[in-house]
């Protein structure tokens, strides 16, 4: 379902999870566009400002915070203040490999803190603005994994499962205003999330054939431009994605086994 179409972005326009990947390529799109960024990361973001500045941003700000802590939220509330955001982009998240009971406990909460409380902790604090204004629009990065039972990925597709859903949900709720919240669905990528979740030496880690994080991001941003609630990015991932909601749960947990379990 598609409302509100647009032909590009404009305004002010928050992007998490900028330093590499989808979401660096994200912003490079809005930076084209002529936004003016913010962009946010957990990790040092000088080479990725430098970047969207000869890419034609109007402006780039940068914030290095960890949005899976309250601190974190905060400080990049501080940081936006009293201005109004038109664009935010919730990209920031990250994966967890291995045996649920071989992880830490740490480790497994900081993924649910990011990519459940982080991402929709910042969607009610900067959407409530929009919605009262009657203007705006949010992307989400979601994942087909969080249409599959994620045996030995098991925390990160569950929290992907949450936000999947979680968009649908909001975007009927604020369908009356002229919010837009769209759910870019990406499959397996080629950026740092396989060496960061330590997932390497997994049969999707080894995959030859990754999205280019490019690509994906393009199916995001034309997505949230055309109003699109939801957005599986590729062809294969389409497919795959569809066949995960036929199959019994059981058997798409086995596939899920033979790419995420550890070749150890």
């Amino acid at each position: 379902m598609s409302t509100n179409p647009i032909d590009k972005l404009s305004g002010f326009c928050v992007v998490t999870g900028a330093s590499s990947g989808i979401g660096l390529e994200l912003a490079k799109l809005a930076a084209k566009d002529g936004c003016d960024l913010l962009v946010v990361a957990d990790r040092d973001l000088a080479s990725a400002e430098a970047t969207l500045r000869d890419c034609g941003a109007a402006s780039v700000e940068r914030i290095e915070v960890d949005l899976g802590t309250a601190t974190g939220t905060e400080d990049l509330m501080n940081k936006i203040g009293e201005r109004e955001v038109d664009v935010l982009v919730a990209n920031a998240g990250h994966g967890l490999g291995d045996a649920f009971f071989v992880q830490q406990w740490t480790d497994i909460a900081h993924v649910i803190d990011t990519n459940i409380k982080g991402t929709v902790s910042l969607i009610h604090k900067i959407g409530a603005r929009m919605v009262l204004r009657e203007r705006g629009r949010i992307l989400v990065t979601g994942s087909i994994a969080g249409d599959m039972p994620g045996a030995y990925q098991l925390v990160y597709n569950s929290t992907k499962a949450f936000v999947n859903d979680f968009c649908v949900g909001l975007a009927n709720e604020i369908k009356h205003t002229n919010v837009v919240i769209s759910c870019l669905m990406p499959g397996v990528t080629d950026t740092q999330f396989f060496k960061r979740a330590s997932m390497e030496d997994t049969q999707a880690g080894q995959m030859d054939n990754k999205s280019d994080p490019a690509k994906v991001a393009h199916d995001g941003y034309s997505a949230l431009l055309k109003g699109e609630t939801q957005e599986v990015s590729g062809i294969m991932n389409k497919v795959q994605d569809l066949f995960a909601d036929i199959l019994p749960d059981e058997l798409v947990a086995q596939m899920h086994r033979r790419l995420a379990q550890p070749d150890r």
